[in-house]
Formats: C-alpha cells, structure tokens, sequence
C-alpha cells in the first residue's frame, strides 16, 4: 500500500496534481493542511475531482467526512491523546458512519498500549526524513505487531524494500513526492516499486 500525503504548504495547482496522482494509481491521499481553515479545506477539495473523494483521509476539520463523502478521518498524535477515554467512542461514531479511522504514531509502544482498532496507523520516522532535515530515522523494527502499520519518514525507491523487511504493511510518502521536480512522475515509480516487492513478499 502507497499512501501520499500532501505537502503541508499550499503548492501551486496541487489540485491538478492531486488529481493526476489518483489518476496515476494513488489508492488513499491524506490531506494535511495545518494552516488552512475550513473553507481553505473546501476550497482545495472543490477542486478534487468528486470520484476522488472517497480516498481522502481527512487530518482537521472532520464535519468534512460526510459534506465531501470523503474516505475517513485521521487522528494526528495530539489530537489522540487529547480524546482521552472519549477516543473509543469517538472512533466507533465514525466507524459506525462508514468510515476509516486512522492515526499516527511515533513509538512502537505507543501503537502496543493504545487498545484502539485503527485501520492501520502511521508510524515515523523510520528513516531520516525527506521533507523535515535533521529529523532522524529510527529503523523502527515491526515484524512482531499484528497491526497494520505504514512507514513513515525518508521513503523513497530506495528505502522501499527495507521498508518492508522491517515489517511494515504499506508506506507513506511526503518528501519523497513533493520535493522532486516532478510530483507524479517519482509517485508513479515508487508505486511500480512497491508493487514489484509487495508481489515478490506474497
């Protein structure tokens, strides 16, 4: 599984972009925009095409799940903690609405104690990342975990298989996207190399 997320700057015709990444093949986008307000949200995903929508995990602003059908909404770590013991029900209300619920991590004991049921989490830095210098990686070793985890931090084609070899079931892409020169080019090619290693593991 290739997971993008965006850029959390505004990029100039990202919509475009988006668009052609899920016309390349991106099954699930996350859209993570700090700085936006909620019609900044709109703004952008009334410009994503509306077959679209139902792969877009949603970082802020949840109400939007259901105005756009979006695919879900994700829990940044603080956001988590915050719930508290309203996390679980929390979850349920979207799950029991139709959709995903995903959330990030950034320790492997973390992910042991949280008694929540994600559709899988997302776990960085596993390498040193591309869009955040000096943020190391920690080759973060999943194997023995039944969740389902997605590697986050400095995945590219190179980092792909070892990805894998750590026990990670899929990976989230930022840098290794948006900062080349060409977005949905370098998408398209790690997403060939994922394929070609998901195939050998299975």
């Amino acid at each position: 599984m290739v997971i993008v997320l965006t850029s959390e700057k505004p990029l100039s015709n990202e919509a475009v972009q988006i668009n052609a990444l899920f016309n390349a093949g991106l099954q699930i986008l996350h859209l993570r925009k700090p700085t936006f307000t909620i019609d900044g949200y709109r703004s952008l995903l009334d410009l994503i095409e509306t077959r679209y929508h139902n792969r877009i995990m949603l970082h802020q602003f949840p109400e939007l799940t259901q105005e756009y059908g979006l695919r879900g909404i994700h829990l940044q770590e603080q956001a988590r903690i915050n719930l508290e013991d309203a996390l679980e029900v929390t979850v349920q209300v979207y799950k029991n609405k139709g959709f995903s619920v995903t959330s990030s991590f950034h320790a492997i004991e973390e992910i042991k104690s949280c008694k929540t049921d994600f559709e899988y989490v997302l776990l960085s830095p596993v390498f040193g990342s591309i869009s955040k210098k000096g943020y190391e990686g920690k080759g973060f070793d999943v194997t023995h975990l039944d969740e389902v985890v997605i590697g986050m931090g400095g995945i590219n084609e190179a980092t792909l298989q070892k990805t894998y070899e750590l026990g990670f079931k899929g990976v989230g892409i930022l840098g290794g996207v948006w900062n080349t020169e060409d977005p949905v080019t370098s998408f398209v090619q790690i997403n060939e190399v994922n394929n070609r290693i998901v195939k050998d593991i299975h």
